[in-house]
């Protein structure tokens, strides 16, 4: 759940110094359980989702999976939000609310956002689908996507500053000519969904997040947020779903990336990431 989630309004309100959570060897264990369901379950979406089917077929999978892992939904009734997994369609940038009235057709794209809880500790990922054959301006934009992924996981390096994560994906956007979202960022992760530090897309010297030093033992949601038009969204009148304002399509794409002094490693894989685990390092701290 993009850490954007509830903390929209953060760059207004600043909460001073920010303060990561370095894990334990023992935390990095179980983070790496909660982070391998995370995958799986992106996994046996990538088999599922195709014309016709609901975004309420997608979040009861979504909770039967990972309840069947011996986990818990992290999103359901987490600030409120009534489901197991963020379903947003096309313009819906993140935190759609899925429901059995709303059906996928051929040449949609759908973002499933999912968050496990296993022992205390969160895995979250997000993976934007597209639902048959899609035009060549969505094709495009799905690989932009992934590929914003991509870079901001290899920039996830010990010792050096958040802001290289977030000036990767800024730069490799905006380059294509898209446009990353400004409202909604990353976040830490641990014994909590949403930690210290946020992890912007976008560079400004203001947000003290990103001067924060990567270090060993730190984990971080990293998730490219881009627009096929402008980077302004607007929510509905759910009070969850966040839209593009100008109701063109966007994607997001999201992966747990633990920290340690070799390197970044994922510890939410699944088939369709091929961007690598990163390092396998042997504990935290």
């Amino acid at each position: 759940m993009s850490a954007a989630t509830m903390w929209t309004g953060w760059f207004k309100n600043q909460r001073g110094t920010p303060r990561p959570v370095r894990k334990t060897p023992r935390e990095y264990e179980l983070m790496k359980v909660a982070g391998r369901i995370t995958g799986d379950c992106h996994a046996m979406l990538a088999g599922m989702i195709v014309p016709g089917i609901t975004t309420g077929a997608i979040n009861r999978a979504v909770e039967e999976f990972i309840r069947a892992a011996g986990a818990a939904p992290a999103f359901k009734g987490l600030y409120g939000f009534p489901a197991s997994a963020c379903v947003s369609v096309n313009e819906e940038i993140v935190h759609g609310i899925p429901t059995d009235e709303r059906v996928l057709r051929e040449g949609d794209i759908v973002t499933v956002d999912v968050g496990v809880r296993h022992r205390n500790f969160h895995g979250d990922a997000a993976w934007t689908y597209a639902v048959g054959a899609l035009g060549p301006a969505a094709e495009r934009l799905l690989a932009a996507g992934r590929r914003a992924l991509e870079l901001a996981v290899a920039a996830c390096q010990p010792f050096v500053k958040l802001k290289a994560v977030s000036r990767a994906v800024q730069e490799y956007a905006e380059g294509l000519g898209y446009s990353v979202v400004r409202d909604y960022v990353g976040h830490g992760i641990g014994f909590d969904l949403h930690e210290d530090p946020k992890v912007p897309n976008f560079i400004d010297d203001k947000l003290p997040d990103l001067q924060v030093d990567l270090r060993p033992g730190m984990a971080i949601c990293v998730e490219p947020m881009l627009n096929e038009g402008a980077w302004k969204t607007e929510k509905l009148a759910d009070r969850w779903t966040v839209v593009t304002a100008d109701r063109k399509l966007s994607v997001h794409f999201e992966h747990t990336v633990f920290i340690h002094d070799v390197g970044g490693e994922v510890l939410t894989p699944h088939p369709l990431w091929t961007g690598g685990k990163g390092v396998d390092a042997g504990g935290g701290g």
